[in-house]
């Protein structure tokens, strides 16, 4: 097994700080493809008996008008 597998592999309670910034910069970035945020992003992770749930909150201003390219 190579090292990213094993460390996806681990079953943990919570994210460190540092993973929680790097997840909400990722998503944020994907985000502001749908959206136009308005308030800062929030994750909140809670255990659930078949794993967790996992909410992203963030405020927005409007979602976007996407077109479709073909």
């Amino acid at each position: 097994m190579n090292d990213v597998k094993r460390m996806l592999s681990f079953d943990r309670e919570d994210m460190t700080d540092l993973e929680r910034e790097l997840f909400l910069k990722d998503f944020k970035r994907i985000a502001e493809e749908y959206f136009e945020p308005e308030s800062g992003f929030d994750l909140e992770i809670t255990r659930s008996e078949e794993g967790f749930l996992v909410c992203v909150i963030f405020g927005a201003r409007r979602i976007k008008n996407l077109r479709r390219i073909n």
